[in-house]
């Protein structure tokens, strides 16, 4: 079947209105020079520990991760089993494995590259699509909007900006969590920084929380109404108070459980850092809350030690003068009963932060506090994945017993005999259940479904890909097209009479808005029945599913979809971030990019024409691999591929009353430009919208090119325009095949 491209794209409702190809055209010449550059030999990464090379706890085997430093601080990875020492609960156990996993601290044993001046105006580069074997380190920052204060939660998105900034690494696997949001679609771990950064600009003081303006509330004169002596009397309000605070921390601590519990199916070690104001774990005054929050605080330490999890903490205060200071203020306070304030202000503030050191004790980590470079902390925490020992032995068979009809808690302990001074992180202990015991039932047929919407790397039982795309129309105003294309052979077909073929399959799609709230959801059970040759082509092809959404409102979104097979109960998820940007606030913006691969003969035979009005249009494109269309983007090398979008808000010169836009296109592989194309004039022709723009383009696949994942980067830059907004960008990824 012959199509043109210009239909296949309004039949996706992206590109409506007439490509030019003198507008947006880069077709190099067939050539080495020409064609983009195979990537150089690069070294080779590190490996990502395998599933052996976790925390286990099995009646066979109790096998715990540690952290060892010398007293500088560095990292000790030469250690024999002979030198080291392994107590449960004070009892020697004979080491029976020991192994040091190595992780460059950088996530990646690439040589560093020589330093280059950041343009602030330069587009990011596309993130890598990361698959679980690529993962160095697994990261989750959680800030605690439960309990941060007002002026903390400023400092913290500072933070977080410089550590995506300057920090973050390609093929790092990282997650910005707040524990007062929902399990909305920015709190997804990715690699791609477009959606950490919307996740950062949610990060605000939140004022139902029991975090203040400020650090400390001032301290003012507190009296009962009943009270006739003037001293200080505590109040019911105080009790409330602490009843708030009590549940707030609880709640933080059931946030960080649950975000433990999605990082248990991740891949080798992972890292949480709690980002919070303190939590007060040992409040004498209040032993009903103690408890409560030891209670929650148990399940969150043994669950992250099945996970292999380690808890870091950091104090977002920063470094707090805890004396007298202007916004206190003693009326009516005696000396004694001043400084018995100054004390309990004291005494709260350590007690909070004691509550965030005894956290990551019991998993190997470490507190960060009393410093005002919050930036410097997270960047000690991303230092400490330089490595770890694996340290197993086995367990007696008491461990597993049970006393009075209760597991066990087994304390662990773990010493350095050779000489010198060492410091030892490691989890402080265990409950005698085996991970065997831990293990969840069968999921039924909606947590399997909801269990796929969640990883992060998608469940590949039936093979999906899923593109979604945002366009502006005059009529339909913003919208957000998404193709999702299902590879027929993974489905089950039964047999029918008359040649009928029957497959039967259960959707789910689930679009969360920049706040994490659910903005639309579609469920339903699909079934197909085909027969002869359209049989065949579901087989060999695949089809696609469409899902159209208008979006009435701009930010950030995320559309996850889950297929699952009925009969074999084999599940495919896929999901896409995108930005929806407000077309109204005339800042220079681009939609979502569409391409397609053609072969070389069939793009000359169409007169280079992708407008399609010329007098080739009935041949422009020949759809014999549909494997290179838009929904799947497989293209073989030496094709030629055709790329489109629009260009929304570009200025107009008054003189001649047209734009003077320049477009550039990239390509890159594993994260590195590979190829760049020349900066060209785009040239609006006739079209009429001027506001509207539609651009298209082509480039030929180096016949040389390996074989591997690519990223299309488009590149638009207003000349007119002397803001911030004068350079635009969008991508696509795509795949060269054999």
């Amino acid at each position: 079947m012959k199509r043109n491209f210009l239909i296949a794209a309004i039949a996706c409702h992206l590109i409506l209105g007439q490509f030019t190809l003198t507008a947006f055209a880069q077709l190099p010449a067939t050539g080495p020079q020409s064609q983009p550059k195979s990537p150089q030999s690069e070294p080779q990464q590190p490996a990502r520990p395998s599933e052996e090379e976790t925390v286990r706890i099995t009646t066979n085997l109790v096998q715990v991760d540690a952290v060892i430093t010398d007293k500088n601080g560095n990292h000790v990875t030469d250690l024999k089993p002979e030198e080291l020492e392994i107590r449960e609960d004070d009892k020697p156990q004979k080491i029976t494995n020991l192994s040091y996993v190595a992780l460059d601290s950088s996530g990646s044993s690439r040589p560093a590259e020589s330093a280059k001046p950041i343009d602030k105006n330069a587009p990011p580069p596309p993130p890598i699509r990361l698959r679980p074997d690529q993962v160095h380190r697994t990261i989750a920052l959680v800030v605690d909007d439960l309990g941060l204060s007002f002026e903390s939660a400023h400092f913290v998105r500072q933070a977080l900006k410089r550590f995506l900034d300057q920090q973050m690494q390609p093929n790092d696997l990282v997650a910005i969590i707040r524990t007062a949001g929902g399990i909305g679609a920015l709190q997804q771990f990715t690699s791609d920084k477009r959606q950490l950064y919307a996740a950062v600009e949610k990060v605000k003081w939140n004022p139902l929380g029991r975090g203040a303006i400020g650090a400390f509330a001032p301290i003012t004169t507190n009296l009962s109404a009943n009270s006739d002596s003037g001293t200080d009397v505590r109040v019911a309000e105080g009790d409330i108070d602490q009843l708030r605070e009590d549940l707030f921390t609880v709640g933080t601590l059931g946030a960080i459980n649950y975000i433990v519990r999605g990082l248990r199916g991740l891949p080798g070690r992972k890292s949480l850092l709690l980002i919070s104001d303190g939590i007060t774990i040992f409040n004498w005054s209040n032993p009903t809350g103690n408890q409560r929050i030891l209670i929650a605080l148990r399940s969150l330490t043994d669950l992250a030690n099945r996970a292999s999890v380690v808890v870091y903490t950091m104090d977002a205060r920063g470094l707090q003068p805890l004396n007298f200071t202007a916004a206190d203020s003693g009326a009516g306070m005696g000396v004694a009963q001043f400084e018995q304030r100054l004390r309990g202000r004291r005494a709260d503030f350590f007690e909070s932060q004691n509550g965030l050191i005894y956290l990551a004790q019991q998993t190997g980590g470490f507190a960060i506090r009393n410093t005002n470079d919050l930036n410097g902390g997270i960047k000690r925490v991303i230092e400490d994945q330089k490595g770890y020992y694996l340290i197993g032995y086995r367990p007696d068979e008491s461990t597993f017993d049970k006393v009075s009809g209760q597991r066990k808690f087994h304390k662990l302990g773990l010493r350095v005999t050779r000489p010198g001074k060492f410091n030892v992180r490691m989890r402080n202990g265990f409950y005698g259940i085996t991970d065997d015991e831990t293990r969840r039932p069968q999921l039924t047929r909606s947590q399997q479904m909801i269990s796929a919407l969640t990883s992060p790397f998608g469940s590949a039982g039936v093979q999906l890909r899923l593109t979604s795309l945002f366009a502006n129309d005059v009529k339909l105003g913003s919208f957000m097209r998404s193709i999702l294309h299902i590879k027929g052979r993974d489905l089950t077909f039964t047999d029918e009479p008359d040649g009928w073929h029957k497959a039967v399959f259960d959707i789910l799609a689930i679009t969360f808005g920049d706040n994490g709230m659910l903005v639309d959801q579609i469920g339903r059970t699909h079934t197909v029945r085909v027969r002869g040759k359209a049989y065949e082509r579901v087989l060999s092809d695949g089809f696609t599913y469409t899902i159209t959404l208008p979006i009435k409102k701009a930010g950030a979104y995320q559309l996850r979809t889950a297929l699952r097979d009925v009969p074999s109960e084999r599940i495919g998820s896929a999901s896409q971030f995108i930005e929806v940007p407000d077309v109204k606030k005339n800042r220079l913006t681009l939609s979502g990019v569409i391409a397609r691969g053609v072969a070389p003969q069939v793009f000359q035979k169409s007169g280079s024409d992708l407008s399609g009005q010329g007098e080739n249009a009935d041949d422009t494109i020949d759809e014999t691999d549909p494997n290179a269309g838009p929904a799947v983007r497989k293209f073989k090398s030496g094709l030629v591929m055709l790329y489109g979008l629009g260009i929304y808000n570009a200025r107009i010169d008054n003189a001649t009353g047209k734009p003077q836009v320049q477009t550039q296109m990239k390509l890159f592989r594993d994260g590195r430009e590979v190829f760049t194309g020349k900066e060209v004039a785009f040239d609006a022709g006739s079209q009429s919208d001027l506001k509207r723009l539609m651009a298209a383009g082509a480039i030929q696949l180096g016949s040389q090119m390996p074989p591997g994942e690519y990223v299309l980067q488009v590149i638009v830059t207003d000349l007119l325009r002397k803001d911030k907004y004068r350079v635009a960008s969008q991508w696509i990824d795509f795949e060269v095949v054999k």
